[in-house]
Parts: C-alpha cells; structure tokens; sequence
C-alpha cells in the first residue's frame, strides 16, 4: 500500500510552498487508495512554536486535506533512543561531546533515482561528512529521526521539497546501516518568485491562512497550488478535488521551478466567488472578519442579496465586497471642488424628478449630466460612492434609495 507523509517542522507557520507540498502527498494517496500521515517533526526544541504546531493542524483542516494517522516526534524519544543503540553497537555512530554522530562512508558514491523526472542523482561520498545523530540534549536530529519513522511508518513515497535533496545521501546511508530497503525519493522543483528567486514574504510566501483572511477561498488556493509544478493531461486549468485526485501522477510534476503569480490566484478566487450562490456568498461574507461584518449581519437580506448580486462579478477576493459596497453602509467623506460642487448641484435637480427611482430611470439622469459636464461615469463615482469605480451605479442608488441618495448629496453642498 501507498503510504506519504508531510513532516512539518513546527518553528513556524507553514508557508503556501509547504502546503503545495502537503496537496501533493494528499493527492499522491488518494489516487493510489493509501495512506496520508501528519507527523510533526518537533525535536529541535529551541526553535519550537506551540502557535506554528497548531497552525499545521488548521490549514490541513481547513483545506479539507484529511490524514489517516498523525504522530508527533518529541513523543517517541525512547524509539531513536533504541534505534541509535543498535547503530552504535553496529560501529556506524560514535560519541562526540556528549552528541552521537553517524559515521559516513567516505568512499564510492550514494545515489538514487529520484521520481521527479526520472532522473539519476548521485553523490562522491569523499565530499559528505559525519552528522549528528543524537545531540547531547538527547533529541534526535532531522536526519535521524526522520529515517527512522519512515522505517517504522512504513513510508513507500517520500515527497518534498528539493532543499532536501543535499540531506539525502546522509538518508540513504542511515538506511544501509540499518539493513533497511528505502523508500522511493520525489524531490519538488521550489516555487520562486517572477524573480525567479527562491519564494520569500515579497513574492506571496504567506501562510494559507494568511490567504484565507485575505478573503481567499480554499477551492481557488488548492487549484492554484496543484498547477505549481504540476501539469495534468489534456492542460485543463479550473479542476476540482476529486478530479486532481483521478488525474494526479508524479510523473506529471514538471522538474522546472513553478513561478508563483499572484494575479493567476486572484483569477481562481474570482472565478469560484462567481460559482457561489448568493446564498453561500452570504454566508462566507457574514463569517468573514471586515468593517463591514456587524453592518452585514443587521441588514435585510433581501437588500444584501441584491448588493451581493452586483458585487459578485467584481469581486475578486472576500475582502473586495467591503471596498465595492461600504458606501452603502456608510456615508462617505468627499472633498469636492468647485467644479463637482456644481455637478452635485444639477444631480439633485435631476434625481428628484425621478418618479420611479430605478435602475434605467437612475441611469437616464446620470447621463444628462455626463452629458451636460462633459464628463466620464467615475467623476459620478467619485461624487456618490467615494471611489471611482465599484459596485454598477445606478443599480447600487436603486438599492440605497431616492431618499437616502439624495440626503448624501444635499449634505456635499451645505
């Protein structure tokens, strides 16, 4: 059987690069019916973040990524402490200031064939030195206690970054020491930047959940992720979970470093917002925190159903929603020349003539004055809602009301 894990490191938040990483084992299992395990790799304790462990456990949750078994290293000591005897009974570790180092072969080459294109990897043997093991605080090191519970978790695949790839001959030799068949190695291109620099906090190096409260969706995160490196039959972009999962293949996962785009994620998001229904659009704005959040909660929903409506398509992000209609529920702060003083003054005297206040009566007024003025439709914007661009106008006035409209306006020239 099929059997991956992720092994974060619990000294920080996982970044969207990691959790690309946990996607990939997620999808390896389940297109071959395994097993998806968590393990949390906490031994180096000085760097341990008790926030970052239960972060870990959240993005998972939240993505939907479900694991069939979970373990955390600093609860199973006594195994490396039992493992780590029999090498040194075996002559492979040796003391060295109250450490353990593992003795590496210093001729010959340690090599492998790693699944990520197939391609052979080797290492002179004369160029690796000893590592630690087992440090003096008695935890195990990265190097150690990560073979050992592949061993012992039977891990068929294993999955991650190639950062990793420099640490595995010292893998490999752990494996030989101890008589033990290996697991087959896929090493991951690194995500990079349109630098094509190593992804860092300027590119979009953000936590998933990060993303989240930015108002992202986890549809759109985990589409966006799949399509970094990885490159599925037929070159079809919008892919659900269940259709990853039929159609993923390590042999489909490009050797070349993905470039992560932050437009290409902000055209997912915009495309499954527009998926939603208004009734599941409600209920994500609702939960979702902004200044807006209260403010949403004690409106009618048939009058938010209809500001929703109109945003949908302009929205490309959660977060959007609030830019796109907080003039609705706020009065905006204008600061208005002479020139636009005189435009408030004439779409006074144009709206309140409006026996039916509605959209194409709205419109008709709007463009008396544009016409009047010689003017574009943002100046409008700018006069009504603050910005210069939003929600459609006049279907928004139709929403806000004649009579609240024109409060707005008679104020901007008191």
């Amino acid at each position: 059987m099929v059997r991956v894990r992720i092994a974060p490191s619990p000294t920080g938040v996982p970044h969207i690069g990691n959790t690309r990483t946990a996607l990939f084992n997620y999808l390896f299992a389940k297109h071959n019916n395994g097993k998806f395990i968590v393990r949390i790799e906490d031994t180096d304790r000085a760097r341990f973040i008790k926030e970052a462990k239960s972060a870990i456990y959240e993005i998972l949750k939240w993505l939907g990524l479900k694991w069939d078994e979970d373990y955390v290293q600093s609860e199973r000591l006594a195994i490396y402490k039992e493992h780590a005897q029999i090498l040194e009974k075996k002559g492979y570790l040796y003391e060295d200031n109250g450490a353990f180092r593992f003795k590496m072969p210093k001729k010959g080459e340690t090599h492998w064939v790693d699944a990520i294109g197939n391609k052979k990897i080797v290492f002179q043997n004369k160029t690796q030195e000893d590592f630690v093991a087992i440090k003096s605080d008695g935890y195990p090191t990265y190097n150690f206690a990560n073979v050992v519970d592949d061993r012992l978790m039977t891990i068929t695949h294993v999955i991650r970054g190639d950062e990793f790839i420099s640490s595995t001959p010292k893998h490999i030799q752990i494996y030989k020491a101890f008589g033990w068949e290996q697991p087959v190695f896929a090493h991951l291109p690194v995500i990079v930047g349109s630098d094509r620099q190593k992804l860092s906090k300027r590119h979009g190096a953000k936590s998933v959940l990060d993303y989240k409260n930015e108002g992202f969706l986890k549809e759109a995160i985990i589409n966006f992720m799949a399509l970094l490196g990885w490159s599925p039959k037929g070159d079809k972009e919008i892919l659900s979970m269940d259709e990853m999962t039929r159609l993923f293949d390590l042999k489909d996962v490009n050797t070349n470093s993905p470039i992560f785009n932050i437009e290409k994620l902000l055209w997912f998001n915009g495309y499954y917002i527009r998926q939603l229904s208004v009734s599941d659009l409600k209920s994500k704005l609702k939960s979702q925190k902004s200044k807006l959040q209260l403010k949403i909660q004690n409106l009618r929903d048939g009058l938010l159903d209809k500001l929703i409506e109109l945003g949908k398509t302009r929205m490309k992000t959660l977060n959007d929603f609030e830019k796109l209609a907080l003039h609705f529920f706020e009065e905006p702060k204008i600061k208005l020349d002479q020139n636009e003083q005189i435009i408030v003054k004439q779409l006074v005297e144009q709206l309140s003539t409006i026996q039916q206040f509605n959209n194409s009566t709205i419109l008709a007024k709007l463009k008396n004055v544009m016409v009047k003025n010689n003017i574009r439709m943002p100046v409008l914007y700018k006069i009504l809602t603050g910005n210069e661009s939003g929600l459609p106008l006049p279907e928004s006035l139709e929403i806000l009301g004649k009579e609240k409209t024109l409060h707005r306006l008679k104020r901007l020239i008191q």
